[in-house]
């Protein structure tokens, strides 16, 4: 991987990025500042599994909204190409997108993020950026072309993040339906022997080190 194609790194603030979308010039994240900002490539306009995915982002704009978050479309098409795409959904499938999708059409952010998969030409792979308010990267996702994404996933990742955030915790696989404590969440590890020995004094779990709690 070369200079220019290194990912951006868990917990560094994420790499301006300026382009022009299908609703009209966009800096992040410096436009997304004060929300979470869902970035997200696809392959190719005019694909069925990009289309699957853009309905499915659609269908769960009111869950993003909720969630203070600005959903961001990208891949390496020109502005023209995403117009008459996003008017072929809504005239064929009853969708209309209302988040903005970049035009990279010379891929300078795609290869700036890492999004370009060697041996599948200059499409981009399937990938997310959660970044926070404060324009921190918090998350990443990759899936290959081959691969559609679960946008439910997406969501409940983001909510995790959040309860994260607000409730100084860790949260379990599935969350918040995890198969040992259902919607509790860890408690953070014991910084030292004294705290290790109250822990298990002060809250419920299996040992010292896994502890748990509602919020």
């Amino acid at each position: 991987m070369t200079e220019t194609q290194r990912l951006p790194l868990l917990g560094q603030a994420f790499p301006e990025i300026s382009a022009q979308t299908t609703q009209g010039p966009l800096t992040l994240p410096r436009d997304s500042a004060g929300k979470w900002l869902v970035l997200f490539s696809h392959p190719a306009d005019f694909t069925p599994v990009c289309t699957t995915e853009f309905v499915a982002f659609q269908k769960r704009m009111d869950d993003f909204r909720a969630l203070n978050a600005m959903l961001v479309g990208l891949s390496i098409d020109q502005v023209f190409s995403h117009i008459k795409w996003l008017e072929w959904i809504r005239e064929k499938l009853g969708v209309a997108i209302e988040f903005p999708v970049i035009a990279d059409d010379r891929g300078q952010i795609a290869e700036q993020l890492g999004m370009l998969h060697p041996g599948k030409g200059s499409n981009t792979v399937r990938a997310v950026f959660l970044v926070d308010p404060q324009g921190i990267l918090r998350l990443m996702l990759y899936y290959p072309q081959e691969v559609g994404r679960n946008m439910d996933e997406i969501l409940r990742a983001l909510k995790a993040l959040q309860t994260s955030d607000a409730h100084a915790c860790a949260v379990p696989a599935g969350w918040p339906d995890n198969e040992l404590i259902g919607r509790r969440v860890i408690v953070p590890p014991a910084a030292d022997v004294e705290c290790a020995r109250q822990r298990l004094t002060e809250h419920e779990g299996y040992d010292w080190w896994f502890c748990h709690r509602d919020i």
